[in-house]
C-alpha cells in the first residue's frame, strides 16, 4: 500500500556531500514523522535525524552542524543533505516514515530499502 523508496547515495571522498532523498508512494492520507537511520557494518541501527509533520528536527550529535533534514510535503519526500562527510559516516541508510493510509487514522510505520553511503579517507 506504501511505499518509502531512498536515493541519492554514493561513494564520496570525505568533506564532500550527498543529498539523499526518501519518496513516499501509495495509498497516503498523511506523511507524519519521518526519520533517516544508519546502520553500518557490526553496529546497531541508529538515528541521524528526524523531522515532525510540523517541521521541527532533531540530530544525532554526530552529524548536528553537518546534515540537514528537510522535506517538500506536497511530494512526500524528505531529504537529508550531508555535508563535510567522514568515513566514519559510511553505512546503509534507511529511511522510516509513519504514514496514515487513506480511510484509516491511525499512522503505520514503514521502511525503506536503504541506500549505501561510503566515504573514502
Amino acid at each position: 500500500q506504501v511505499q518509502l523508496v531512498e536515493s541519492g547515495g554514493g561513494l564520496v571522498q570525505a568533506g564532500g556531500s550527498l543529498r539523499l532523498s526518501c519518496a513516499a508512494s501509495g495509498s497516503i492520507f498523511s506523511v507524519n514523522a519521518v526519520g533517516w537511520y544508519r546502520q553500518a557494518p557490526g553496529k546497531q541501527r541508529e538515528l541521524v535525524a528526524a523531522i515532525t509533520s510540523s517541521g521541527s528536527t532533531n540530530y544525532a550529535v554526530s552529524v548536528k552542524g553537518r546534515f540537514t533534514i528537510s522535506r517538500d510535503k506536497a511530494k512526500n519526500t524528505v531529504y537529508l543533505q550531508m555535508n563535510s562527510l567522514k568515513p566514519e559516516d559510511t553505512a546503509v541508510y534507511y529511511c522510516n516514515a509513519a504514514v496514515v493510509i487513506i480511510g484509516t487514522v491511525r499512522a503505520v510505520e514503514y521502511w525503506g530499502q536503504g541506500t549505501q553511503v561510503t566515504v573514502s579517507s
